[in-house]
């Protein structure tokens, strides 16, 4: 396997986390809210959540050490940066001292974007646009302790402080980000999961996979990252199937969680086509992520295969395939995503050909298009995303 890197590259990379993992890991919050002298966090979440027994019994877990919290759960799908806000207005109005996001992708979005706001006036939401530097006149204390739970093992938003918001003006899918905004504590507790329906086990287990390939093959030396994607790979590969069929097996549950959180790590190198053309598709027709990833995985991966045949030897081995070869990786793909009965395109979920023209210029906006290791100009892409609209595998 070639590393792509030369003795004459400077590069620079940094990871740090603190992760609770397991059933029952949850039970740690009391001691570190306790620790940290935190009294009056702001779960936010989105109206699924709210409903579940989960919430109401992190909260009774939390009171027994005089804990009050107090909920946003108005998250939508796809949050926009009016999501971001609105929770951000409910930190203030608590009197709030932390943030507990709490659900899938979108909750942890919702609540990353409130958390760069929440407690500072000198900066806007969009001055943390990822696209530009970030402002560094802030200190760690301008920004509330925030505390990451994933209900779903799929899209690794637990992990840093990088948030996907529709700018509501400009109905463009934007990042914001801000390096000392990121979660001081995640928790991986299986238990949140168990109750996901199979679908969604299956779109957003397909989220992390996607993570894990898209991120590994970045053109950029970073070890750790690609260490974390490929092992990632293997957990969700070897784990997915059985987490959608017995949604009540723990083990596979958990190291679905497991290999989520590492994809995620992987895809702080970036990220690549799938993710720049899902994120303006999901923008511009309100398609669920994961889905519209895995719709366009496989026409993506045989786009990059001039790239992807180069890695395919550490990839075959971690998702156990019997050769290194392009087309029992791509058939292996093909075949899982008809066991999981993901559509064969875009149309599929409501896709038409009339958004192409106008999400290319946001697609090209995209940081993952730039971090793709095969060039695609725009002609390419447009007939790209036509065909992935008619059949991407």
């Amino acid at each position: 396997m070639s590393s792509g890197f030369s003795s004459r590259d400077h590069v620079e990379w940094e990871i740090s986390y603190r992760v609770e993992s397991g059933p029952g890991a949850i039970a740690a919050l009391n001691a570190f809210f306790t620790q940290h002298q935190i009294k009056r966090p702001l779960i936010v979440t989105d109206p699924g959540f709210a409903k579940l027994d989960h919430l109401s019994r992190l909260k009774a877990q939390l009171a027994e050490a005089d804990i009050l919290c107090s909920q946003y759960d108005a998250i939508h799908a796809n949050p926009s940066d009016e999501d971001a806000l609105a929770a951000a207005n409910s930190y203030r109005e608590h009197g709030a001292d932390a943030i507990i996001a709490i659900g899938g992708g979108s909750a942890m979005d919702g609540a990353k974007g409130a958390a760069l706001i929440a407690k500072q006036s000198r900066y806007s939401l969009w001055d943390f646009d990822y696209n530009h530097a970030a402002p560094t006149d802030l200190t760690r204390d301008d920004f509330p302790p925030l505390i990451t739970v994933p209900t779903t093992a799929g899209t690794g938003a637990e992990g840093d402080s990088t948030a996907m918001l529709i700018d509501a003006r400009r109905g463009t899918k934007e990042c914001v980000h801000h390096p000392l905004a990121r979660p001081q504590k995640i928790i991986l507790d299986p238990n949140f999961t168990l109750g996901l329906p199979a679908n969604l086990t299956a779109w957003t287990g397909l989220d992390a996979l996607t993570h894990a390939l898209e991120s590994y093959l970045v053109p950029m030396f970073h070890p750790m990252c690609d260490g974390a994607a490929l092992q990632g790979l293997g957990l969700v590969w070897e784990n997915l199937e059985e987490s959608v069929e017995n949604g009540r097996n723990l083990e596979a549950r958990s190291n679905m969680l497991t290999g989520s959180f590492l994809a995620g790590v992987g895809f702080l190198k970036g990220l690549g086509l799938v993710h720049a053309i899902s994120h303006m598709v999901g923008a511009a027709c309100h398609t669920h992520h994961g889905m519209t990833n895995a719709i366009l995985l496989p026409i993506v991966m045989r786009f990059n295969r001039p790239a992807l045949e180069q890695k395919l030897p550490s990839i075959a081995h971690a998702m156990k395939l019997r050769d290194c070869q392009f087309e029992t990786f791509h058939a292996a793909i093909c075949s899982m995503l008809d066991r999981l009965d993901i559509p064969k395109g875009l149309s599929g979920i409501g896709v038409s050909h009339e958004i192409v023209d106008t999400i290319l210029d946001s697609v090209e906006g995209d940081p993952a298009y730039a971090t793709n290791p095969v060039p695609c100009p725009r002609e390419t892409l447009a007939a790209l995303i036509h065909e992935a609209i008619d059949a991407a595998r």
